[in-house]
């Protein structure tokens, strides 16, 4: 399972960055091969100050060893032996009439000390993060996104998409870093559901992605904007930093394993402003978002 997953996402790696090159028409990925110390290593797929995208990157990653101490206690496990594998993703726009996206795939084993598999799992989920909000591009998101969790299971859409809520939440500022999507995690086989049923609905989830933000991205690509929408993109991207540094898994986890570091702070924009007690004017757009990210709705 390992081997054809970590497949799967060098190929959705390829679908993916040749699909936002093409959307873009100027900005190309630079590709930066890199070995972990430890096990393993990745592709790392950049793209720069495009005609659409400012910043992203699409990145793989194969690794393997021994977990630190304390993610063997996070884990409840008592070897501390691993293999992960998994695709991760951020798009910033340029424009800020263009949704800022996050995605991940990812699989993980767990193994004793004689190198048998004692456990396995997948996780991952793909969220929306917009500073303007648009309420077709959020019911095409969430109808993407339901439509490929009704494929596989009734109650799935409902589940992950309150997990996702759930998960990308800044509770020190009690607002949600975007609009959401799907969320899940220690998706384990079990009597009901196998190994190969999970394998079949998170690489469905993965092959969705594209479906959901191409036609949002081209929605608004051109769009005017003026410098105080520029700049209310730059603050809102300051709560993205800060959702990613004190909230993130991912980048915890990569920290905390001699990760990569410049493929772990890949996910933060290039361009971004705090400003003290920032309030949005009353009865602006910039407020009907805010009330949002404060009370998560559902879209479909």
């Amino acid at each position: 399972m390992r081997d054809q997953f970590y497949n799967y996402i060098q190929n959705l790696q390829k679908t993916i960055t040749d699909e936002l090159e093409r959307v873009d028409g100027k900005a190309k990925f630079k590709k930066d091969e890199w070995q972990r110390d430890g096990g393993g290593g990745g592709l790392t797929m950049v793209m720069d100050e495009g005609n659409v995208f400012e910043k992203g990157g699409v990145n793989i990653s194969r690794v393997y060893g021994d977990l630190p101490e304390s993610l063997q206690k996070a884990l409840n496990v008592s070897s501390g032996k691993f293999f992960a594998c998994g695709l991760s993703m951020v798009i910033h726009p340029k424009s800020p009439k263009v949704p800022t996206t996050h995605a991940n795939w990812r699989y993980f084993e767990m193994y004793d000390e004689a190198g048998n598999v004692v456990d396995h799992w997948f996780g991952g989920g793909q969220d929306l993060t917009p500073y303007f909000l648009d309420e077709e591009d959020a019911v095409h998101w969430h109808t993407v996104c339901k439509k490929v969790c009704d494929a596989h299971h009734p109650d799935f859409y409902a589940k992950y998409k309150k997990e996702c809520d759930d998960y990308f939440w800044n509770s020190h500022r009690g607002e949600a870093r975007g609009l959401g999507g799907l969320f899940f995690d220690y998706l384990k086989p079990t009597e009901e559901f196998d190994v190969n049923f999970w394998y079949d609905f998170v690489t469905a989830v993965g092959d969705s992605f594209l479906e959901a933000y191409i036609p949002i991205v081209e929605k608004h690509k051109n769009e005017a904007y003026t410098e105080a929408d520029r700049e209310w993109q730059e603050i809102r991207r300051g709560r993205y930093v800060e959702f990613n540094l004190i909230h993130d898994r991912g980048t915890l986890f990569g920290l905390k394993t001699n990760g990569r570091i410049e493929s772990i702070l890949m996910s933060l924009p290039k361009h971004v402003q705090w400003h003290y007690n920032h309030q949005p004017e009353p009865g602006s757009e910039q407020e009907k978002l805010v009330k949002v990210l404060m009370n998560p709705r559902e879209w479909v």
